[in-house]
């Protein structure tokens, strides 16, 4: 039986994602499987790719920042104070347009999906407080993970011929 979560700010486990930081405030050990929650920081000109999630929905509550939210065929700037939910199978992706980094709370129900941006992700040491960058390899290590957690990651179009 989970005890309850007790996450003092700068704590949990964080994670860096393709630039952004993932840091996990509770785990679904922590909630009975019914829950996940992660404090994102976006850099800036930072964007995940569209993608679905086939076993969770997804929810986002913008703390700092505003982001561009792109959910089935519409876009929405989401600013402080924002919330956005995703059901599972529904297409969605986000951006920071900005020159500052974003903040944002995500929690996805049922839990399991936290699990995914431990394995992709590289721990957060504090003497390296910037993230490292991108390379090819981060990609396809998260292309090859992502049909693990049912997640569906649409890929660019490609450029025509």
């Amino acid at each position: 039986m989970p005890q309850g979560v007790l996450m003092q700010p700068g704590q949990g486990s964080s994670y860096w994602v393709l630039g952004d930081l993932y840091t996990l405030k509770a785990m679904g050990e922590d909630t009975g499987k019914a829950y996940a929650l992660m404090e994102i920081l976006v850099q800036p000109q930072s964007a995940t790719p569209p993608h679905i999630h086939s076993r969770e929905d997804e929810a986002f509550y913008i703390q700092e920042g505003e982001l561009e939210f792109q959910v089935s065929d519409r876009t929405i700037v989401a600013t402080p104070g924002t919330f956005v939910h995703s059901p599972k199978g529904q297409l969605h992706s986000f951006k920071n347009r900005g020159s500052k980094p974003a903040k944002m709370l995500c929690w996805v129900t049922p839990a399991g999906l936290e699990k995914f941006f431990a394995e992709v992700g590289v721990l957060f040491e504090e003497r390296s407080p910037s993230p490292p960058p991108v390379s090819p390899a981060d990609i396809e290590k998260i292309m090859a993970t992502a049909p693990k957690y049912g997640l569906e990651i649409i890929p660019p179009p490609s450029p025509q011929a």
